[in-house]
């Protein structure tokens, strides 16, 4: 079973002159940062479009970023409209004129591809089509509540869904191939957008459709290779469908599975080819949560299959030969999107920033540093594929302040690129610096200045530097999913308000005597609230564990309720032995990362670098917390940016010769204060507002208005 791209290599796969590299794009040997501008040529009047064009390059962007809906291009089954009766859909007269402007373009034709649309851009005959529909437990469509009305989602293993977007590809390839680099602007294609199974994301409301049953057993069958083993790793009886069962009874057929009464698993009662999924969260013991972690797995499985099925089908239609990228939600850590299973089959994964809240630092420092360091282990850059907060019936109307305060903190946690969502206004959007005519908005000075302040300090070619690695296995983010307490309302929702575990996760101990999940949440906050105090740089850690990115780290702190996979603890020993300091907690691994018995504990001594005095084990303590770090910052010599007051945070980027280039203070607070940081400079300017400071006594004093960050050159 194919689930990834061909096995070649990016120079053998790039083939037409484009290639992704940590600053942005190399197109022709020629470096361009990844600095883009949304604009949706069917949603504006033709005659507009050049005003528009020419507006979005004078914010400082060098690539035009555009969905190509579905939707809009197709007026039957079969059936399109390129321009050849609506001008507005003339795609093909909008490249040439974004070329012959000088643009670079990214190119997203979903088949997914939201904006607002209703029914995502998907036509409606394929939504409605029950065979594409995605099935919850009682084989229901599962339908999605949004504006202006609900409409049931399709599902990622349907192949008659794939039929459907294979045929639009093909519809389409004629349409942009032409315009493909070096012949024409394109450089980039998205894969789909935002996958989270369309927000229905919930470990049991989907997706029971017959072809991701079939799927599923195909995973099982891969993972566990013999019935056997299977067998050894469940300990509870599977319902086999009924012979010839149709398709419409794969539901009814789980329920029965789950209304039986729970008998021990006998040899023969286990079969690949019979096996059904859990329906609803009901393990009891540790040896029953393998079941649910594996289901929670499949969905990201399926979730990676269904990527490389869409990129397969675009190469397949002659749309190849560049690089590709898919685009991660707000919350994606609550979802099944596992980014190193996604990153097998497109070449970049970027992070989508829509919401602005009293928490936003936080939420952004944790999203932003965990996409920099994995971006920087693969040589690709950090990249916002949506910068921009404002659709009304989604989110409350925003200050043009929000927006800018959540792009300048990306940046200061490592953010190297971003696309302004949306450049030019649209329908069922606010916020956007140039009206739909092209005329500018005040906004658009903003903008402006960034994109001067970052070609002036060559910003896409600095690193940030975080010696400290938070790392939450993917146990534990499986475990929240199947845990979660609040059904169809997904997880991501309370990731978004900077909700955790303790707020959304049912506080089952499965016979352990504590709360699975949770107090590994409250173990990784306690430490992000410490080395926040002291200014120590750190960064989050997340994908799958054998290839988590711990390069470069001097301290790896790791979160765990009691199990941990073989794979990371062999990283994590390996690391120890470089020299770095592990500490693991708040419970001691006593199982694997399917929660199955080891067969020998893990030796914790392993994980003790030469001359380690600091305990490989902490428990779900502030203070412990608190004093590790303090420890730690003299024992390893780790760089502080305390500021004063503590409200205020810092972030120091440097440059390959690790000088210090560019200092962010951000104060999210609702106060106007004037903070105090140690700097090793003589003197600082803001890029944006061109103000000077002068350092006395090694240290600058700058004055922060409420909810502002501040980006300064150190000179």
């Amino acid at each position: 079973m194919a689930t990834t791209q061909d096995a070649s290599s990016p120079g053998e796969r790039f083939t037409r002159g484009v290639r992704l590299v940590p600053g942005g794009l190399d197109i022709g040997g020629k470096l361009v940062p990844l600095y883009a501008g949304s604009l949706h040529y069917w949603r504006l009047d033709p005659s507009d479009w050049r005003a528009c064009l020419e507006a979005t390059r004078a914010l400082g962007v060098h690539l035009i970023d555009i969905y190509v809906p579905w939707a809009v291009h197709e007026t039957g089954p079969g059936q399109f409209d390129f321009g050849q009766r609506d001008v507005r859909r003339d795609v093909g007269a909008f490249l040439r004129l974004a070329h012959d402007l000088g643009f670079y373009v990214i190119a997203r034709p979903g088949p997914h591809i939201n904006a607002e649309l209703t029914c995502f851009g998907i036509p409606e005959r394929v939504i409605w089509d029950p065979s594409c529909q995605a099935r919850s437990p009682r084989n229901n469509p599962v339908v999605l509540p949004m504006l202006p009305y609900g409409f049931p989602v399709p599902s990622y293993a349907s192949n008659a869904f794939h039929d459907e977007v294979a045929r639009y590809f093909h519809a389409l390839a004629p349409v942009l191939k032409p315009h493909l680099y070096p012949d024409g602007p394109i450089v980039l294609f998205q894969i789909d957008n935002e996958g989270a199974l369309y927000f229905r994301d919930g470990a049991y409301d989907q997706d029971y459709h017959p072809d991701a049953i079939s799927l599923y057993r195909d995973f099982l069958r891969e993972k566990y290779r013999t019935i056997e083993a299977l067998q050894r790793a469940y300990a509870r009886r599977a319902e086999p469908a009924p012979e010839g069962a149709a398709a419409e009874d794969a539901g009814a057929a789980l329920l029965r599975a789950v209304a039986r009464e729970r008998a021990p698993a006998g040899e023969g009662d286990l079969r690949f080819a019979t096996i059904t999924p859990p329906v609803a969260f009901d393990a009891e013991a540790p040896a029953e949560l393998a079941r649910h972690l594996d289901w929670s797995e499949f969905h990201e499985h399926l979730l990676e299959v269904a990527m490389g099925r869409f990129a397969k089908a675009l190469a397949a239609a002659g749309l190849d030969g560049l690089p590709t990228m898919h685009n991660f939600p707000m919350g994606q850590d609550a979802t099944p999107l596992n980014p190193a299973r996604i990153s097998r089959v497109v070449d970049l994964v970027g992070l989508d920033y829509s919401v602005a809240s009293p928490s936003s630092r936080q939420i952004i420092a944790r999203r932003t540093s965990e996409l920099a360091v994995r971006c920087e282990a693969l040589s690709v850059p950090p990249f916002a594929c949506e910068m921009g907060a404002g659709f009304p019936p989604f989110f409350p109307p925003l200050e043009e302040r929000d927006s800018i305060f959540v792009m300048m903190a990306a940046l200061a946690y490592g953010l190297r690129g971003y696309n302004i969502y949306m450049a030019v206004e649209r329908d069922r959007w606010i916020g956007a610096p140039i009206d739909p005519h092209g005329r500018p908005r005040p906004f658009a000075a903003f903008w402006r200045k960034l994109a001067a302040a970052l070609e002036a300090t060559r910003f896409h070619a600095l690193r940030r530097r975080a010696p400290v690695r938070i790392v939450t296995p993917r146990t534990e983010r499986r475990l929240t999913r199947v845990m979660h307490a609040f059904g169809p309302l997904t997880g991501a929702f309370f990731s978004i308000m900077n909700f955790g575990a303790r707020d959304r996760c049912l506080e089952d101990d499965v016979g352990l005597g504590y709360p699975l999940g949770v107090e590994p949440d409250t173990f990784v906050r306690a430490f992000e609230e410490a080395l926040d105090a002291r200014g120590v740089p750190y960064a989050h850690v997340g994908g799958e564990d054998r290839d988590i990115s711990l390069a470069g780290a001097r301290w790896v702190i790791c979160a765990t309720s009691g199990g941990l996979s073989p794979d990371l603890f062999a990283r994590l020993e390996a690391t120890a032995g470089q020299g770095t300091l592990i500490t693991l907690g708040p419970r001691e691994p006593a199982f694997d990362g399917a929660f199955r018995a080891l067969p020998q504990p893990y030796d914790l001594r392993r994980l003790l670098a030469p001359g380690q005095n600091l305990p490989a084990l902490l428990q779900d303590n502030p203070a412990a917390a608190d004093s590790a770090v303090s420890r730690a910052i003299d024992a390893l010599g780790l760089p502080t940016f305390a500021c004063d007051p503590d409200s205020v945070f810092a972030t120091l980027h440097e440059d390959a010769s690790g000088a210090p280039r560019v200092l962010f203070l951000l104060n999210p607070g609702d106060a106007d204060v004037v903070a105090r940081v140690t700097v090793s400079a003589a003197r600082a300017r803001d890029v944006l507002d061109d103000a000077h400071f002068e350092a006395r006594r090694g240290a600058l004093e700058v004055r922060l208005v409420p909810r502002s960050v501040r980006m300064l050159a150190l000179e």
